[in-house]
């Protein structure tokens, strides 16, 4: 019998690692920089969304040519780059002393972002045997997920009354660590011959990917809504801390991935979807109607199952239908209808739940869930076993 072929590398290991020290220490200042700008900055509650907003806009402006670049100029270099400036813009944090200063560091630590979040699962998954790619993506996922489980508790419990200088020293820290372990991975070869072809707006976009990218972009726009709107929906209904939720959640999503991806190697994308879009339709109804902590808190295990399949499986798909030297291209045209999905649903939930009230406002993500269901059986799905390409390199 022939042995599956080896996903825990020594690189493999080292590259998830670095990733999951640069999830913790980008999900340092979540719950913190609110609370810092008020206090230090006396900015108000708009301002506070300006620096904010400044971070994803950032992200989003940088995706899709991070993309093309790291599969033009090669992963490595453009990967290294970045977490080094990704490490040491921390230091601005404590030095801005204006809300325009502070707005510009946190642009500037939008751009490495996008490109660090892009690249490091482009390397993952030249690093993954193709075998075994939908397990290894779940895995390798998990580092981000378990860095914004722990992230803010850990910030919360370092910066106590007033220690925020402590806070920003961490993750500086924290983050050279990683970049520390990024530079012993050993990259595989690259090969440039797109580096011999002029410049393209089209090239920036992988376009075997926009079907199954805009399949994720529609079920973000749940949980963008949910990821913002939840605590103020635990006050109205009785649960004044949402923490627990958000743990339950990370924790769906976490347990969910791994077994997901198995499945995914062995058995395609089609009732794994199907699977996590029944959670999805089941979950948003169970946080609608059951108005009671154990409702909210049970939902938010369905939620996170649901959400943990669907996420890394539509990330594998995409990858299964281009060829390496496209992998960066697709992965940037998948990370930016992820950001986007989450960004609509943001201020669509706004929207909606201004008019319509959260409970009503979630039966309606119920609906949204359905409609990319019918998405992905109709086109996505179809899309996929047409351009499907096995690469074994």
């Amino acid at each position: 019998m022939q042995s599956k072929p080896k996903l825990w590398s020594r690189d493999f290991v080292l590259l998830a690692n670095a990733n999951l020290l640069m999830a913790i220490a980008f999900y340092f200042m979540m719950p913190i920089l609110p609370v810092y700008l008020t206090d230090k900055l006396a900015a108000s509650k708009s301002e506070v969304g300006m620096v904010l907003a400044f971070y994803t806009i950032a992200t989003l402006i940088i995706r899709l040519f991070s993309g093309w670049t790291i599969d033009t100029y090669g992963r490595k270099t453009i990967y290294l780059f970045a977490y080094l400036f990704f490490s040491i813009f921390f230091i601005g944090y404590p030095l801005a002393f204006t809300i325009y200063l502070f707005i510009g560091i946190r642009f500037l630590h939008g751009l490495t972002w996008g490109v660090l979040t892009t690249s490091s699962s482009t390397i993952a998954i030249d690093i993954i045997p193709p075998s075994r790619r939908g397990e290894g993506i779940g895995i390798f996922g998990l580092s981000m997920t378990i860095g914004m489980a722990i992230g803010p508790m850990i910030a919360i419990f370092i910066t106590g009354a007033d220690r925020y200088t402590l806070l920003f020293v961490s993750a500086i820290g924290i983050s050279f660590l990683g970049f520390i372990l990024a530079q012993i991975v050993r990259y595989p070869s690259f090969n440039r011959e797109n580096s011999k072809r002029a410049f393209s707006f089209k090239d920036l976009v992988e376009k075997n990917s926009i079907p199954v990218s805009v399949n994720m972009l529609i079920v973000q726009f749940t949980y963008g809504g949910v990821i913002s709107f939840i605590a103020l929906y635990g006050k109205e209904i009785g649960v004044e801390n949402s923490g627990l939720f958000f743990l339950i959640l990370s924790v769906g999503i976490g347990l969910s991935r791994v077994k997901s991806g198995r499945i995914f190697d062995v058995s395609g994308p089609e009732k794994i979807i199907m699977l996590g879009m029944v959670l999805l339709v089941i979950g948003f109804p169970a946080l609608a109607i059951f108005n009671s902590s154990l409702g909210f808190h049970l939902s938010a295990i369905i939620l996170g199952f649901g959400f943990g399949i669907i996420m890394p499986t539509f990330q594998a798909m995409v990858n299964n239908l281009v060829l390496p030297s496209r992998r960066g291209a697709a992965n940037s045209t998948f990370f930016t209808s992820f950001d986007i999905g989450i960004g609509l649903g943001m201020v669509g939930t706004g929207i909606l739940s201004d008019y319509l009230g959260f409970s009503s406002t979630f039966l309606i993500f119920s609906a949204i869930i359905i409609m990319a269901l019918i998405f992905f059986q109709l086109i996505s799905f179809r899309h996929y076993k047409k351009k499907l390409l096995v690469s074994l390199s």
